[in-house]
C-alpha cells in the first residue's frame, strides 16, 4: 500500500480509503470463493493492485473514456484502475460466474459507480471502447481475434486506441505478427523484483465499421 501512495501521490482521501479496503474485502471473499491463489493473497498490493496500475503509468485514462477488461478474474486490472480513474467507465467481463459475483460485490462495497460487470465471452461484447485491457488471459493473436471489432474510432489519448495488455517474459514470438506493438517494462516504474520480467504491451487497433 505504501508503494501505491508513493507512485500515485495525488489520490483523494476517498481513493486512499478504497485502496485500503481492498485487502480485507479480498481476504473475506477469497475465503468463500477462491479468486486469488493462497500464496498471492498476502502480496495483494504488489502482485495484483500495483501490477494492474502499471497500465496507468503507460496511459492514464481521460474522463469520459470507456475501457473493457476481458477475463477480469478477481477484478484485475479493472478494479484498481476504476478506483484510480473515477471518471472513466469500466466494463469488466469474465466467463466464470463466481468470479463476476466477487467482482460485483467488491465494486459495490467500494461504491464504485463507474464499473459494470457481466458474465460474458469477449466475442459477445457489444459496443466500442477506447482501450481493452487484460492480464495475460491468452496469447495475443487469439486475444486480438476476440476484440478486434470493438475499438472506438476517435482517439482521446496520447496512445492510439487499442489493447493494453499485462504480460511477462519474452514476447518476441507472440508479437511477431504485430509490428505496431510496443512493450513497456514495468520495472522502469516499479522497483519490486516481481516486476523484473513484467510488461505492458500496447497494440493500436483500427476502428472497424
Amino acid at each position: 500500500m505504501e508503494e501505491i501512495l508513493k507512485q500515485f501521490p495525488n489520490l483523494t482521501e476517498n481513493q486512499i480509503q478504497q485502496f485500503h479496503k481492498l485487502e480485507a474485502l479480498y481476504q473475506d471473499w477469497n475465503a468463500k470463493i477462491n479468486v486469488i491463489s493462497r500464496k498471492d493473497i498476502d502480496e495483494l498490493y504488489t502482485k495484483h493492485v500495483l501490477h494492474s496500475l502499471a497500465i496507468a503509468k503507460i496511459q492514464p485514462f481521460v474522463a469520459g473514456s470507456y475501457v473493457l477488461d476481458v477475463g477480469t478474474g478477481g477484478g484485475f486490472p479493472g478494479i484498481p484502475l476504476a478506483i484510480l480513474f473515477p471518471e472513466t467507465r469500466f466494463y469488466l467481463i469474465d466467463v466464470i460466474a463466481k468470479k463476476i459475483k466477487v467482482v460485483q460485490a467488491i465494486a459495490e462495497a467500494l461504491e464504485l459507480k463507474n464499473i459494470k460487470t457481466e458474465q460474458l465471452r469477449a466475442e459477445n461484447v457489444k459496443g466500442d471502447y477506447d482501450f481493452i485491457v487484460s492480464r495475460a488471459v491468452t496469447n495475443m493473436p487469439d486475444f486480438v481475434s476476440w476484440i478486434k471489432d470493438k475499438i472506438k474510432k476517435q482517439n482521446k489519448h496520447e496512445l492510439k486506441n487499442g489493447i493494453l495488455y499485462l504480460k511477462g517474459g519474452d514476447l518476441t514470438k507472440e508479437l511477431a505478427s504485430f509490428p505496431k506493438a510496443t512493450e513497456y517494462n514495468i520495472a522502469d516504474f516499479f522497483s519490486d523484483e516481481f516486476f523484473e520480467t513484467k510488461k505492458v504491451v500496447h497494440l493500436p487497433l483500427k476502428f472497424k465499421a
